[in-house]
Parts: structure tokens; C-alpha cells; sequence
């Protein structure tokens, strides 16, 4: 028998989306996909300004990831770092440069998805504080 998952689907798409969080991962979408496909139970959506960002980015959610006990089953993109896949099985992550992200357009192909924006809230609150808001 294969050892379960001591998380479930949705709440491994939030901690992946904390882990690219922490390495600042940009325009953060969680897409809902039950119901609309067998493939995956979520995808995790991010862009990275740069190679070494994506780089950064897919090795804290791979390394974060380890230590709560899930191992990725399969990378893709991880040497041309313009799009990079961790497939979680349940949850698949696409990291990708903002080019890239535009030609794949995966939150249109996907319309129907539910989507949720994560965003950082300690960054919001940084913007907003120097901004004069609170």
C-alpha cells in the first residue's frame, strides 16, 4: 500500500503558494480544477522576474515541500528556467517569466477554474505604510 498524504490537496496549494511567497513570487494564483479534470486537483500559478528568481522560487517550494513530508514526482523546465513545472500530483505548479506566462496563457486556457489571488500580505502592508495608508 502506498503511504497517504498526511495534507490534502488544498491545503498543499496554499503552503506551496506560502513557500513561492517567501521568495517573493509574483501574481500568485491558486486554479481550482475539480471537477473540470482528472489531471490535478489544483495548479499553483507565479512568474519570477528572472532566471535566478524562478530558480529560487522552484527550490524553496521543492525544499519547503521535503520538510512537510511531500516529494515533487516530476520537474520539468528547471535547466531553461523560462517555465518551470513541479508536479505534486494533486497540485502541479507552473513558475514561469512573464513572457512565457502570457504566450501559455494557462488562467484563459482554464477560464473556468475558480481562481484565488494569494497575495503577500507583509508586502501589502509595506506598500501601504509607505505610502501613508494603513
Amino acid at each position: 500500500m502506498g503511504k497517504e498524504l498526511a495534507i490534502g490537496s488544498k491545503e498543499l496549494a496554499r503552503a506551496i503558494s506560502s513557500l513561492a511567497l517567501s521568495k517573493k513570487a509574483e501574481q500568485l494564483r491558486i486554479l481550482d480544477l475539480r471537477g473540470l479534470t482528472d489531471i490535478t486537483d489544483f495548479f499553483v500559478i507565479c512568474s519570477g522576474s528572472s532566471d535566478l528568481h524562478i530558480k529560487a522560487i522552484a527550490d524553496a517550494i521543492v525544499e519547503g515541500a521535503k520538510k512537510l513530508g511531500v516529494k515533487v514526482w516530476h520537474i520539468e523546465g528547471y535547466q531553461a528556467l523560462s517555465w518551470v513545472l513541479l508536479d505534486y500530483i494533486t497540485v502541479v505548479v507552473h513558475i514561469f517569466r512573464p513572457e512565457a506566462r502570457e504566450k501559455y496563457a494557462l488562467e484563459k486556457l482554464w477560464g473556468d477554474a475558480p481562481v484565488e489571488e494569494i497575495e503577500d500580505e507583509g508586502e501589502d502592508l509595506s506598500k501601504r505604510e509607505a505610502e501613508g495608508r494603513h
